[in-house]
């Protein structure tokens, strides 16, 4: 009897799993790339929405403390913490908060350092809410930057008149509820309503008395 035909079979099938390997790698590359590919341009969403430390209200506590004693070192210390809070506003909207704060620091001139913080500050809010407004569908996403928009806004209580402080909490609340909801295995749920959410978002604008410019052109 041969053996041939026995050993062209297990050729074959040898051929075969080292094939079927191949493609399983190839499937697994092409699967972990297109998972690197949607992580980075999630991220930027994810990196001010993810729950966490946030250094500019952490800062802002040490940096008024050292402001009241006139104590400049530990401002510009208190500042350096934060810093990259600043420069992003420079760099993608051409807002020069971080010039601002450096030269105010420098003349140890209180008001400029208390001014480009509280700008600094309206415009984290605004980021929060623009971000909440372009994850509108990703409702988790969404509702965490409009929360923490909230506690920016906080922060500002003292510098708002009365009016504006009202208008800014019926502003942000209306923005939270105009988010929608999933529910729960979809009972209770309420889709977004991204008209809705704008007109809040205006109302929060002029509460605040500042508009975020956009992205400088390259």
């Amino acid at each position: 009897m041969s053996l041939k035909p026995t050993i062209l079979l297990t050729k074959i099938n040898t051929k075969h799993t080292a094939n079927k390997t191949t493609i399983n790698r190839n499937l697994a590359s092409l699967l972990f790339s297109f998972l690197v590919l949607l992580f980075s341009a999630q991220s930027f969403a994810y990196s001010y929405a993810a729950a966490g430390k946030e250094p500019l209200i952490e800062g802002r506590e040490a940096l008024l403390k050292a402001l009241s004693a006139n104590d400049y070192s530990a401002v510009q210390t208190a500042y350096d913490s934060m810093q990259k809070e600043f420069v992003y506003f420079n760099e993608h909207h051409g807002l020069a908060v971080d010039e601002q704060m450096q030269t105010a620091i420098t003349n140890k001139d209180q008001q400029g350092v208390a001014t480009a913080l509280i700008t600094t500050i309206k415009a984290e809010v605004m980021r929060r809410l623009d971000g909440a407004e372009q994850n509108i569908n990703e409702y988790q996403v969404a509702k965490v930057l409009v929360v923490k928009s909230k506690l920016f806004i906080d922060l500002l209580a003292a510098d708002l008149t009365a009016d504006n402080r009202q208008q800014a909490d019926k502003a942000i609340r209306g923005a939270l509820a105009s988010i929608g909801n999933p529910g729960v295995f979809g009972v209770g749920q309420k889709p977004a309503d991204l008209t809705r959410y704008i007109e809040y978002r205006t109302s929060l604008q002029a509460a605040l008395q500042f508009t975020l410019p956009d992205a400088p052109t390259k």
